[in-house]
């Protein structure tokens, strides 16, 4: 009989954690904030169990409450985060290393921190002529690949936009909306995002999104002169992406 009260007990603790976890995970999906009827039709729990839920989350610091009364990802989950990009960056290295040594250029690890660009891994080309992103670098996303590729997928990418704004970067940056969102729909189309020295002139970049299985996390991408990258093969080189990606995707949430 006790034994059973204890396997009863544990089953409604790992249910706890899931559904706390489930909580976080909607409030990412909505921007880092939303409201307890937003969280409910997102994970489909009862009103009361999300507000028990969030009031441990709250006294944790997981979470915070705003004025409005909306519910917001808190600042603990920012110690939790930095470690998680951090052992990102190094479960990432023979994975753009491989990148590297099939197609000669560098190759980079980015996620989206709010409206941001965070590059957060590298492995430089060996060639003499390369291209550089200091890792740790923050950029807007509507003139990169990887910031392409990282809002594909998102229903609030125009929202992002609008946020942020869309300053010419160079001559053949995309600064209007309406184009920025077409283009998205060409990245879901064909699966992978382009940056034709839309950042940078003279250099060109590829990338793909990196998923956990249904969502993108990150972005990996290669990147160098625009005649080096034109010269390959553009559906060869984004298969070739695209394996790499799934690979380091399936081994950092499947392993």
């Amino acid at each position: 009989m006790e034994d059973d009260t204890a396997e009863e007990e544990d089953a409604v603790s790992v249910q706890s954690v899931d559904r706390a976890l489930d909580v976080l995970e909607a409030l990412s999906e909505h921007g880092g904030q939303a409201g307890l009827s937003e969280i409910a039709a997102t994970t489909g729990l009862p009103y009361g169990t999300i507000h028990r839920l969030l009031q441990t989350l709250l006294a944790r610091g997981y979470v915070r409450q705003e004025s409005d009364r909306r519910y917001a990802l808190g600042g603990a989950l920012v110690r939790i985060g930095g470690v998680a990009e951090r052992m990102l960056a190094v479960w990432a290295e023979p994975y753009l290393a491989r990148l590297v040594e099939l197609s000669g250029e560098t190759a980079n690890l980015a996620v989206l921190e709010g409206d941001y660009v965070v590059y957060v891994a590298q492995v430089p080309s060996p060639r003499r002529l390369r291209m550089f992103a200091e890792v740790g670098r923050r950029v807007l996303p509507h003139s990169t690949a990887v910031g392409k590729a990282l809002l594909a997928g998102r229903d609030d990418a125009e929202a992002v936009f609008l946020r942020t704004g869309l300053p010419r970067r160079t001559d053949r940056t995309i600064t209007a909306v309406g184009e920025l969102l077409e283009e998205l729909g060409r990245v879901r189309a064909r699966g992978y995002a382009l940056d034709l020295g839309e950042e940078e002139s003279g250099v060109h970049c590829m990338a793909v999104p990196v998923h956990d299985g249904g969502r993108t996390f990150a972005a990996m991408s290669v990147s160098g002169p625009a005649e080096r990258i034109d010269a390959v093969d553009r559906e060869e080189l984004a298969a070739m992406l695209r394996k790499v990606a799934e690979d380091f995707g399936a081994a950092v949430f499947h392993s």
